[in-house]
């Protein structure tokens, strides 16, 4: 999620809380404004109905809510000392124009008492409030409005103001993304008044910097380290050879020349896997593009002919649909040739490898050893588990590599007495 959206969640969940704590004190404050008011009028009216009563005794006649908002009760004189002025709410049967039976409504209620000519007298008085449940579904419905109206107000502020803000901070994102080592890029810029994003391509491109510098070294090293260790090698190899095809060696000087000549061999391919770890780890291959896993497959398969046939290892290929993907042709032969060749070189006399291709990924699976590799080692390097093994260790760890540079993800089964290694490659 957008960090723009993610505001919008976090400002939503926020102002809900807010609004509706605020529409809580807003329905206690106004129900209490509402209530005060009419406590204002009923002690008006209070002062009017006891001066009217003085000029028209009348008045004292009236005994029910039927057709006055007031009532007068005789009460002696005790009764009289004790009540003091309340306001109360309380329910009374009202008819409405509209209403064919008298209903029940809410009144605020005023009971006080009064003399006149020595005698006592209770006077209730009534008036009409609001209803509550009116009031609560009004204040609902406006609470909700207000709501939508400050979510929409904020979604149109941050599409197009802060949109506009944040527009540096994604440019520089962009350039990051699309930034690569060794492309002899310029380093990423923005134009901004924005101190803090300012801050941030400085410190990034500080990094940046200091990471192509070593990058350089490391490509160098590589580099150097391949040329000066080929050379001593490959006169160590050409020296041996001249020097076992000498007539007068004892056989014995013959083995321990060619045991010699083997190990040397042996560093070759270990360093060249070394290597090639090394630069697939540091992302030096750039040349991607879209090929064919079936492709690259088959001509493995033709490559590896003499080993097959040597081992006497009979590959059966099971081509269920085309599968493609982006990435560096010689990687994609890395990493089909090293399955293959694990494959074959661990498997029983006379066995079988089955290559099963289908729609979004590759099944490799061979006879072997019954005992099962242990899935946390398999994939490191230098992981043998059959010491007798002349490999260099590596060849799985390459597997893994490329698979992490390129995100495809490898893994490992054993069932019905298999070996099978498996890579799902990611949807073009």
């Amino acid at each position: 999620m957008k960090l723009l959206n993610q505001s919008i969640k976090y400002l939503s969940f926020s102002i809900l809380i807010i609004v509706t704590i605020w529409a809580v004190i807003f329905y206690v404050n106004m129900l209490n404004e509402i209530k005060s008011s009419i406590d204002e009028g009923l002690e008006n009216h209070k002062r009017l109905i006891i001066h009217k009563i003085q000029q028209d005794s009348i008045i004292l006649t009236e005994k029910h809510f039927d057709e006055n908002f007031f009532t007068t009760r005789k009460i002696d004189k005790r009764q009289a000392l004790s009540i003091k002025d309340q306001y109360i709410d309380t329910i009374l049967y009202m008819q409405d124009a509209d209403d064919p039976l008298p209903e029940p409504e809410p009144v605020r209620m005023l009971v006080t008492a009064f003399e006149l000519n020595g005698q006592y007298y209770e006077l209730k008085i009534n008036n009409s409030m609001v209803e509550e449940d009116d009031l609560i579904k009004e204040l609902l419905y406006d609470t909700i409005w207000l709501y939508i109206s400050l979510i929409v107000g904020i979604f149109i502020i941050n599409n197009l103001v802060l949109k506009k803000l944040w527009k540096p901070f994604y440019d520089f994102l962009s350039q990051l993304i699309n930034f690569r080592l060794g492309s002899s890029q310029p380093l990423p810029i923005v134009t901004t008044k924005t101190k803090e994003f300012s801050d941030l391509q400085n410190a990034v491109n500080i990094l940046l910097q200091h990471t192509t510098e070593t990058y350089q070294l490391q490509k160098e090293f590589i580099g150097n380290a391949s040329h000066e260790l080929q050379t001593p090698l490959a006169i160590a190899i050409n020296k041996l050879e001249l020097l076992i095809e000498q007539e007068n060696l004892q056989n014995n000087e013959a083995e321990n020349i060619a045991e010699v000549l083997q190990i040397i061999e042996r560093l070759v391919r270990l360093n060249k896997s070394l290597l090639l770890l090394t630069k697939i780890e540091s992302k030096q291959f750039l040349n991607n593009q879209k090929l064919s896993i079936n492709e690259i497959v088959f001509k493995n398969i033709n490559d590896l002919d003499e080993i097959t046939t040597f081992k006497n290892v009979k590959i059966n290929v099971k081509e269920n649909n085309e599968l493609s993907t982006k990435m560096d042709i010689s990687l994609a032969n890395t990493i089909i040739s090293n399955l293959l060749r694990n494959a074959i070189f661990h498997n029983t006399p006379n066995g079988n490898v089955t290559i099963e291709i289908l729609e979004k990924s590759i099944k490799i699976s061979n006879k072997g050893n019954d005992q099962v590799l242990d899935k946390h080692l398999l994939f490191t390097r230098f992981y043998k588990p059959n010491t007798r093994s002349n490999g260099t260790g590596l060849g799985l760890a390459i597997v893994k590599a490329i698979s992490d540079v390129y995100g495809f993800k490898v893994s490992y089964e054993f069932y019905n007495n298999l070996h099978c290694f498996q890579i799902v490659f990611p949807k073009l």
